[in-house]
């Protein structure tokens, strides 16, 4: 039953990545640990404001790009 709970499949660094539940930015990125941490995140080639990471949900299909922030700004 750990397949079946699967929701939704996005595309993650061009890996295929499966997610048992829909979550959003912020919750992708605490799911990947990345949470507190320096990163971009581009959501179907359009960077994605910090501001909006919780209110940003995440769709069947997205193709999401996490990027380290290197330097300060």
């Amino acid at each position: 039953s750990e397949f079946h709970g699967c929701v939704m499949h996005i595309q993650l660094n061009g890996e295929t990545y499966a997610l048992g539940e829909a979550l959003s930015v912020a919750g992708l990125l605490e799911h990947l640990q990345f949470a507190g941490r320096r990163v971009a995140v581009e959501l179907n080639f359009e960077i994605v404001p910090r501001s909006q990471y919780e209110t940003t949900h995440l769709k069947d299909g997205d193709v999401l790009e996490i990027v380290h922030a290197i330097g300060g700004g």
